[in-house]
Formats: C-alpha cells, structure tokens, sequence
C-alpha cells in the first residue's frame, strides 16, 4: 500500500435510447492512454444506429447464507459493530454462559439433522423477538432452505445458533452488546433457512464504432434471505446497504435490433492501493493462508484456529506490532515500525504459513 503508484486509466461509454429508457454501456477494455482512448470516441458517430449482436438471459439462484462459526460471527460483528474479535468472543461466551446461543468456539456452520428438527419451534422464539417481529409476519415456514443441515460436516460442536431458552427470557437487561451479537446470531439463524435470493439477468452486447460495448440488468424474482438482510442493514445507520439487489432491469432488447446512439463520453479514473487489513479482512486472510500450498496431510490449514485468532490479534496490539487506526467509518489494522522491521529480519521460513502446516 505505502510503495503504490496510482496510474490513470481512461473508460469508454455509450448511452441508447429505447422509447423513454436510457440504458448505459460501457467499453469492457480500460485504456491506459489518453489518445488511444480519445480516437476510440472519435470514431463514435452522435446520431448513428448501434446494433445488438448479443442477448443472454438467465435466471440466478443466490443460496442463503450458512450459519456462524465464530470467525464468521467476529468478522459480521466486525462490520456491522466494530466489535474487535477479542470482544466478540468474549460476547458470545457470555451469551453462552447465559444458555442463549450454543457453543460459541466452534469451526462449523452447519448443524446434524437431530437439532434441524428443533430449528421450526426455535424460528417462532426468533420471529417473537422485538426486532424480528415484521420479518415474522411473511415468513415461509412450509419450505425452510436445509443447505446448513449435513451431519458429516459437524466438527466438535454445530455451528453458532440461538438456544430455546430465548422463550421467557428478559432481553431488555442484556447489555447493548450481547444483544447486538444475539440479533446477529438470531438473523443469520432466519437467513440460513430462508429460501433463495433469485433474479433473472440479461447479458447484451452492442457494437458501435467497430468496438464492443456491453451492459447487465437483473429483475428480481423472489428476494428469498436478502430481504431479511436488507431490513437489518436498514436499521443500522452507520452500515453501508447492499447495492447488489439495486441493479435495474434492461429493457425487452433482442440480437440484431438497431437502437439510437443518445451519447458518448470518456471517463477518467484511477487505480487504487490495496486496501489495509480490517479485524475483518485479517480474520479471512488468517483462514486461508497458505490454503494452496498446505499439504493435504496437515490438521487444518490457515493460521490459528477460530477459537485462537482473537488471542494472536490481542498479542500482537499489546506487544506493539500492529496499532488499530480509525479511518472514516472502519478501523484499520496496521503494521507499526517495529513490526515491519522484525519481518524484514526474519528468514522467510518463519514468515510462511507451511512452518505452522508442518
């Protein structure tokens, strides 16, 4: 990130017209020189017809999410509540204590099917829940989604879930925390049995000027999970909502129509750094270090385990090799100068994840 030079790059695009639809396209190749990217728009023609040579349609089917184990627990905590993984841990063990969510130090997310037969009578502890009350109202309990249901991928313990002992239980006295990690874990509950996100999507190309250019819009069919998710993101003010489910829908085109050029434009933008390492993105990259060049014969791949990777990020603040610094809405985990001393020393062996494989 501190080496990167930020090189300017240059976009072509086009915009059609079909009756009151504008639909925009955009050039799939970035030119890296001004001129080359200034002749390509000189030869666009304001006025001339485009041609549509290519029209792909599909449907997509977007699965629901799996359940928590914890490092995917710390990581949505992360995110939605700038919780540090130490502090979700010791959230999620207090829930624990309290008999509200199962054992939290688990590296599955799935469930046997023994506890999936509990999972109905449990939702309608969820849906009675304050925040999940409107999400309960439309529900589909008939077809509840069993993607987290495989009794073979259950290591030790399940994955993270809510316990049937949130019937009767007094929420309003938990601290703010636990009650933020209980909704998480509730959500992801109702998430995981919820039915599909599905959108039908249309690919087209166009060619304009000898050059292809190309658009994608999506219709959605059923908003499956992401309607819970989106209704959650919505109630956070200061989480960033999902633009994915946002994309509009390209108007009735087929292969060999001819429609207006309305406009064209070259858009200049620039390449960016590498971003720094959130609790978040370090706990993702810790998970799968070394994953393709680890042995098949090795415990586990990836540095620590979910119960650990808290503790390894803890020691490595308090012995001052990485500093946590706010920027704008999260906090970065960055290297302090000691610590890009020491690994500038240390033989490469020690920096390898294979040393921890073997």
């Amino acid at each position: 990130n501190r080496n990167f030079v930020s090189v300017p790059y240059w976009q072509l695009h086009i915009t059609l017209k079909q009756g009151e639809a504008y639909r925009l396209f955009i050039h799939p190749e970035h030119f890296g020189d001004k001129k080359a990217a200034e002749t390509a728009y000189g030869r666009i023609i304001p006025g001339s017809a485009v041609t549509i040579t290519k029209v792909e349609r599909g449907t997509v089917f977007q699965q629901a999410p799996l359940l928590y184990d914890l490092t995917s627990l710390q990581k949505d905590c992360n995110i939605h509540h700038d919780l540090t993984a130490d502090k979700t841990l010791s959230i999620a063990q207090s829930l624990y204590e309290k008999k509200l969510v199962s054992y939290p130090r688990t590296g599955s997310r799935y469930i046997p099917e023994d506890v999936m037969a509990n999972i109905p009578a449990l939702l309608e502890k969820i849906i009675a829940m304050p925040l999940f009350r409107e999400y309960g109202r439309t529900f589909d309990f008939s077809a509840l989604n069993t993607r987290s249901v495989d009794t073979t991928k259950v290591t030790d313990h399940h994955a993270v879930i809510p316990t049937r002992n949130l019937q009767g239980a007094d929420l309003t006295g938990l601290p703010m925390g636990e009650k933020a990690v209980l909704e998480l874990v509730a959500l992801r509950l109702l998430c995981a049995v919820a039915q599909p996100y599905t959108f039908a999507e249309t690919a087209v190309v166009v060619e304009c000027a000898g050059a292809e250019f190309t658009a994608k819009g999506r219709t959605v069919k059923n908003h499956g999970w992401r309607a819970l998710d989106a209704a959650y993101r919505a109630e956070l003010k200061n989480v960033e909502q999902d633009k994915e489910t946002e994309d509009k829908a390209l108007p009735e085109l087929s292969e060999g129509q001819t429609l207006p050029l309305s406009g064209a434009a070259v858009k200049e933008g620039k390449t960016t750094p590498p971003k720094h390492f959130t609790e978040d993105t370090l706990l993702s990259a810790m998970e799968t270090a070394g994953k393709d060049d680890t042995p098949e014969d090795a415990e586990r791949k990836g540095l620590g385990t979910p119960a650990t990777r808290a503790g390894i990020l803890e020691k490595l603040v308090s012995t001052g090799f990485l500093e946590r610094k706010k920027s704008k809405k999260t906090v970065q985990l960055m290297p302090s100068h000691d610590a890009v001393s020491l690994i500038t020393v240390l033989p490469e062996q020690l920096q390898s994840p294979l040393l921890t494989a073997e």
